[in-house]
């Protein structure tokens, strides 16, 4: 194969990448820090994959989001006044690439798998943990929205790997 030919040279890096130099330093540190991937749905239906989350407890316990105020899933959240949160596994990466709106949806991010209905929005039906929030209040933080809840209802089944994002991909726990 003659790699002076159309075609006929492949990328060893992205070259659409965006070089490191002109890159935001404050998304690079945010990169460096490895989050837990959520998804977070609110009943219309809407969903959101969302990877900056914090669990906070006390009385009552809260969850703590930073989302995309343009996403249909504020819409909806905001519209009801409730969400539900769940914690994905290493199983769920086209479940979280569809609701960040990186993988194909034909017929929309639900047409796929199996659901459970909850009075907070929709949970994959797999799911064995998952926490029924009201919406308490939000206020802008950066460029997203912080999305602060109250729980309401937690369902804890058994404990398995969390999905986790690290610098750009998801990954595992080891």
């Amino acid at each position: 194969m003659n790699p002076d030919a159309p075609g006929g040279r492949i990328h060893s890096t992205d070259p659409f990448a965006v070089p490191d130099a002109d890159k935001s330093q404050v998304r690079r540190l945010r990169g460096r820090f490895a989050s837990t991937v959520t998804l977070w749905t609110a009943p219309g239906p809407a969903g959101l994959t969302v990877s900056s989350a914090v669990v906070a407890d006390g009385d009552p316990g809260r969850v703590l989001g930073l989302i995309d105020e343009e996403s249909e899933f504020w819409a909806a959240a905001s519209a009801a006044g409730r969400f539900a949160v769940t914690p994905l596994g290493p199983g769920d990466r086209q479940l979280a690439d569809r609701f960040a709106g990186l993988f194909p949806a034909p017929g929309g991010p639900f047409a796929t798998g199996e659901w459970h209905r909850t009075e907070f929005g929709p949970v994959p039906a797999h799911a064995v943990t998952w926490a029924g929030c009201r919406l308490a209040e939000t206020r802008p933080c950066g460029w997203a929205l912080l999305l602060d809840g109250v729980i309401e209802r937690v369902e804890t089944g058994s404990a398995g790997s969390p999905l986790i994002h690290y610098r750009g991909r998801y990954t595992e726990l080891a």
